[in-house]
């Protein structure tokens, strides 16, 4: 911004310049007042969401053995495809991701299973916005991870399944379900024990590849 000088100043530091006096001092140039960003609001409470409808998730399935719906931990911290963290910070959440999935081994009793299917089901806070479920998978492979390998230290031993590969599981796959009321996202997860062994059909089912509509 240039300061501009008013026609009795221009005088004066005309008069100074033909004396040899210093010539005085522009005017400041006021300062552009930046606006500060809003504190961000905290959501509130943790909510409890409706569970999710497991009708659309199982037609199709084929050797559909016990289904257990589980509301993981509530966690103001997940992960998401789109975010740019710090490794450490990365893996601290990660890390806390798998250890309530752990939990919940004990909590509800998960039996092992030799098949599933498994279903991740997002539970976004009420705001009016485009919403991709896809988006959290990272947070939904922590759980998986959690509930097969438990101790991170051991590898080889396995929980819930015998390992996560293709042989054994069909998933983890995005479901969108119904928004909280207060506090931040949530995610339940839906473990379909799968009898017969894994076909093109179940992953048709799984993935969506098998709906008419699906595109690629």
């Amino acid at each position: 911004m240039v300061a501009r000088l008013t026609a009795q100043q221009y005088r004066e530091l005309m008069d100074s310049r033909r004396r040899g006096k210093p010539a005085p001092a522009a005017p400041a140039v006021p300062r552009k007042q930046t606006s500060k960003k809003p504190a961000a609001v905290h959501p509130g409470l943790p909510s409890i969401p409706a569970p999710p409808a497991l009708a659309p998730l199982l037609a199709g399935l084929s050797g559909v053995g016990q289904v257990r719906t589980i509301l993981m931990p509530y966690a103001e911290k997940m992960l998401t495809s789109n975010q740019r963290l710090h490794h450490m910070a990365e893996h601290r959440i990660k890390r806390q991701l798998r250890e309530d999935a752990t939990r919940m081994l004990t909590t509800h009793r998960l039996p092992r299973l030799q098949r599933a299917a498994i279903f991740y089901v997002l539970h976004p806070r009420p705001i009016k916005r485009h919403r991709d479920p896809g988006n959290w998978a990272p947070t939904a492979n922590a759980y998986v991870d959690g509930l097969v390998t438990p101790n991170p230290q051991l590898p080889a031993e396995h929980h819930l399944l015998p390992d996560d590969d293709h042989e054994h599981l069909l998933g983890p796959n995005p479901v969108m379900g119904e928004p909280v009321t207060t506090g931040y996202a949530r995610m339940s997860l839906v473990i379909v024990e799968l009898c017969d062994a894994l076909t093109s059909t179940n992953a048709e089912t799984v993935t969506g590849t098998g709906d008419p509509t699906y595109m690629t």
